[in-house]
């Protein structure tokens, strides 16, 4: 036995686990957990995770993960031989209708969030907890957090929601009124492992609810998701909201809304970059989870309140990046700077749908027609009718390109962005797609590599037209908000004015690259894994107006250099 598995298993040997303890809920449901403690019976804080992910289901965790795979691994959970060791209990439930917990799976309703709720005061009162519960986890594991936090149970003292949506309808389910498949992929997926997989021995009668049906059946944010939203007024719980610059398609724009509005008087944000769960497992992570959850569970006076509360991965092209500590968000000394729509004819020789940004509103309107109908048929294997094609990208032609000059310095673009312009149709309603993309002076585009391991671009966004109304209240400049109570559907030809959230991004352009907007019909380049379901509407032509009185804009957060 070499040195590094002596140590383990040393580890090992110091960690007491108990399996399939019954966790009571107050209808009288059961659910089973796994408790990893100290053995030597010391009273600890307890971190939990509750999921449909089956608690028993080993993680082959990958050869590049910083954390040495070993038997107590789950997905996207804490390492309890990290952990444990050094003065916490790590405890894992499977969610009712999941693993081996019986009832009804209803992922991220207000169910589970009030099975949550006990979950986390059984535990508490255990005696071996010293009371104090904290969350920590990635994805569904972090989702919930929200959740469960909206109903403010005694015992919770802090969370750490890691790369985790906050608001079901707008971060996952319907991307600017648009519906992401990727989420109905998800839930198919979880359904046929409890009912063809192992789980099926165990729950034969387990996900009878029609979750799926739910959600296409709640297209407007009618109030139905009002469990699986965060209610920002009531989490007022210490947290470090950890968001994903790639995550866009899913987590991003939750952890970025946590930090800007919730209640909590303590909070921290920390933005970093790469792949989904890289990131959770690294040393510098671990340090920055544990030193939030000493001082929060424990009570040690380590500083880490007295930080900045900000901490951003700062890209530079190409997965290079730099830590930066900040205190805001959006950064206080962000210059908000416009380009405009040029829609002027392309020169002869460049592609057709070419167009400019640039610094001043072109003085005389013009505008730019494409064709928006569906290519080839949508065959049974997929709803997305938005494939990619060529292995990345569009039909050559569809939408616009608009691009900037070559920069003549160095450029970063750090914090929320947003896409203001005019609109047409010969439809009754249309989809816009739109995709920061950074291309070198070779004309090389510089990708990162993505949450899923698959290369992307800067920033995404996405509104279809009919929902276009935004909330006053919430709007901001820089972050749309809307409402999607109601589909303003359109008329041959009006033109109408469209706000489109971009998720935050950080990049800095290098001199002599080109920063480059590509308003679409459906789904470019990147969008693997985060693509989207059009149904019938995207059919005839869509017309994108700008210059003039139709004053059509990208705005950037450009920070400057100190």
């Amino acid at each position: 036995m070499n040195v590094q598995n002596k140590a383990a298993s040393e580890t090992m040997d110091a960690i007491l686990i108990e399996k399939d303890v019954v966790v009571p809920m107050r209808d009288g449901a059961r659910l089973m957990a796994d408790v990893f403690r100290p053995k030597d019976r010391t009273r600890v804080p307890a971190i939990l995770n509750l999921g449909p992910y089956q608690k028993d289901k080993l993680w082959v965790a990958p050869d590049t993960l910083e954390e040495e795979p070993n038997p107590l691994m789950n997905w996207e959970t804490v390492n309890p031989l990290w952990w444990v060791p050094r003065g916490y209990a790590a405890v894992r439930l499977d969610g009712r209708g999941s693993g081996n917990s019986t009832g009804q799976c209803e992922p991220w309703s207000l169910a589970e969030a009030v099975d949550f709720h006990d979950a986390i005061e059984w535990v508490a009162a255990q005696p071996w907890c010293n009371g104090n519960v904290g969350l920590n986890g990635i994805s569904y594991f972090a989702i919930n957090q929200w959740y469960v936090a909206n109903r403010q149970p005694p015992s919770l003292k802090a969370i750490i929601p890691w790369e985790g949506f906050a608001d079901l309808y707008r971060d996952a389910l319907y991307h600017g009124g648009i519906l992401s498949v990727f989420m109905t992929n998800w839930f198919t997926a979880h359904l046929m492992h409890h009912k063809l997989g192992r789980a099926s021995q165990n729950l034969a009668d387990a996900w009878k609810v029609n979750t799926l049906d739910f959600w296409l059946s709640n297209s407007l944010d009618s109030g139905a998701f009002h469990g699986a939203q965060a209610q920002w007024d009531k989490i007022t719980v210490p947290l470090y909201s950890v968001g994903n610059w790639t995550g866009f398609g899913l987590h991003l724009r939750g952890n970025t809304e946590a930090f800007m509005r919730s209640s909590s008087k303590h909070k921290k944000l920390r933005i970093h970059t790469g792949s989904h769960v890289h990131p959770f497992y690294r040393e510098e992570a671990r340090q920055d989870q544990i030193r939030f959850f000493d001082y929060w569970l424990k009570g040690t006076d380590n500083g880490v309140m007295d930080e900045p509360p900000i901490k951003l991965a700062i890209r530079y092209g190409a997965d290079n990046f730099e830590w930066r500590h900040e205190q805001e968000w959006p950064l206080a000394r962000t210059q908000w700077t416009k380009l405009y729509f040029d829609l002027t004819p392309p020169p002869a020789g460049t592609p057709e749908n070419s167009a400019n940004l640039v610094r001043e509103n072109p003085k005389v309107s013009a505008s730019r027609t494409y064709n928006a109908s569906s290519f080839g048929t949508m065959g049974s294997t997929s709803a997305a009718s938005s494939q990619v094609m060529g292995g990345g990208g569009i039909k050559p032609g569809m939408g616009v390109a608009l691009e900037t000059p070559p920069l003549e310095q160095d450029l970063e673009v750090t914090g929320p962005l947003a896409a203001s312009f005019w609109v047409s149709s010969s439809s009754e309603d249309m989809d816009l797609f739109l995709t920061l993309r950074n291309f070198d002076a070779d004309g090389n585009e510089v990708m990162e590599t993505g949450q899923q391991g698959a290369p992307v671009p800067v920033a995404k966004g996405w509104l279809r037209v009919s929902h276009r109304e935004l909330d006053p209240e919430l709007s901001l400049p820089y972050r749309p908000y809307h409402k999607h109570q109601r589909r303003l559907y359109l008329k041959p030809g009006e033109v109408v004015k469209v706000d489109v959230e971009i998720w935050p991004t950080s990049m800095v352009f290098k001199q002599g690259h080109r920063i480059r907007l590509d308003v679409q019909p459906r789904d470019g380049i990147g969008s693997q894994g985060y693509m989207h379901y059009h149904a019938d509407y995207n059919t005839g032509t869509n017309t994108i107006h700008a210059g003039g009185k139709y004053e059509s804009c990208l705005l950037l957060p450009v920070i400057p250099a100190r």
